[in-house]
């Protein structure tokens, strides 16, 4: 017989996974040209329809872009999960070790450095450029998580690995300062507008292959649910109930920095996507089992980034809005209610 949280956690994901493909068919008719609903519906499943600009439209802008949304919300979901359980802080995300920061850093060298000082600037390079954004953001976060890794592997104590991978953020972030003060108007531009996150900057080929890569990696994180379970208890209970602790805390950090440092590099740094989520998965599960909020953490990830993407191009706006900044007014006041809750409940 199911019992009641386990009922409760199935409707919340059955709920979740039936919000998700409702999002993502308004991703693809509602924007600043309208396409009918039935004509998504057969594109869908046919891939054809009455009309070549509704095809061109929904198959080549607007369904890679739903692909990204739906990836790049359930890495960041996963990955809020693991941080906010390794370090027992409702308030970290997936970018509270400095991995974000590194591969910000990484594209500022590409963007500002080589304008500056090479005498032209690899954004300016089309394909290529964007390819040495890409590769030079995953290096950059690549190098921070290895050296995260490095530390906690060497150091005991996950305040400590929080602190240093804070500092690093900071010193990848006054990198990114000295070379922006040097740099001209139009590279600082081309930057600022990355770091603002998109979802709209893949091909459909590349959509297809990010979202597989990111949902894949999101659910292998489940392999981590046991080892959660007992970190939730505490370092001292979780070593009695035989969880070897540097082994376990590796593993959170590789596959949460893992699944940040890959959607940085394809879509810029999104924020409060992966602060607000765990909370939501939380709040709407109801249970303490990581292998249940994982999922459901994923899941409504997926819908989450799918809504702010949405409300990112509704019909009336003639351009498209940063996701930063619709991603804050959904992820803000998440955060406002934790820290309002946390100060009643120790009244």
């Amino acid at each position: 017989m199911i019992g009641k949280g386990s009922k409760r956690v199935t409707i919340v994901l059955l709920a979740a996974l039936l919000l998700t493909a409702i999002l993502m068919v308004l991703n693809m008719a509602l924007g600043s040209v309208h396409v009918p609903l039935s004509e998504v519906v057969s594109l869908l499943f046919t891939g054809e329809s009455s009309n070549v600009v509704f095809d061109n439209i929904v198959l080549k802008t607007r369904l890679p872009q739903t692909l990204v949304s739906v990836g790049a919300g359930m890495a960041l979901g996963v990955a809020g999960l693991l941080m906010q359980t390794l370090f027992k802080n409702p308030l970290a995300g997936p970018s509270v070790l400095g991995i974000s920061s590194g591969a910000s850093l990484g594209v500022a060298f590409v963007m500002l450095f080589s304008g500056q000082f090479l005498g032209f600037s690899f954004y300016s390079l089309g394909w290529w450029g964007d390819f040495a954004v890409i590769l030079s953001s995953f290096l950059g976060a690549g190098i921070v998580l290895l050296l995260i890794l490095f530390i906690s592997s060497r150091i005991g104590g996950t305040l400590s690995v929080l602190i240093i991978g804070v500092m690093i953020g900071y010193l990848s972030s006054s990198l990114v300062g000295l070379l922006k003060f040097y740099s001209t108007e139009e590279d600082v531009h081309n930057y600022v507008i990355w770091g603002l996150g998109s979802f709209s900057r893949m091909s459909a080929e590349k959509a297809w292959i990010f979202s597989l890569v990111t949902i894949a990696l999101s659910i292998s994180s489940l392999a981590l649910s046991k080892s959660l379970n007992l970190l939730s208890l505490g370092d001292r209970y979780a070593i009695n109930l035989g969880l070897k602790l540097k082994r376990a805390r590796f593993g959170v950090i590789a596959s949460a920095g893992f699944l940040t440092a890959l959607v940085t590099s394809f879509c810029g740094p999104v924020i409060f996507i992966g602060v607000a989520v765990p909370h939501l998965a939380k709040l709407l599960s109801r249970t303490a089992n990581h292998y249940h909020l994982v999922i459901n953490a994923a899941v409504i990830g997926g819908a989450t980034a799918l809504l702010c993407n949405l409300v990112a191009r509704l019909p009336g706006l003639e351009q498209e809005l940063p996701i930063n900044s619709v991603t804050a007014f959904v992820g803000a006041p998440v955060v406002i209610w934790v820290i309002w809750k946390g100060k009643r409940n120790k009244e």
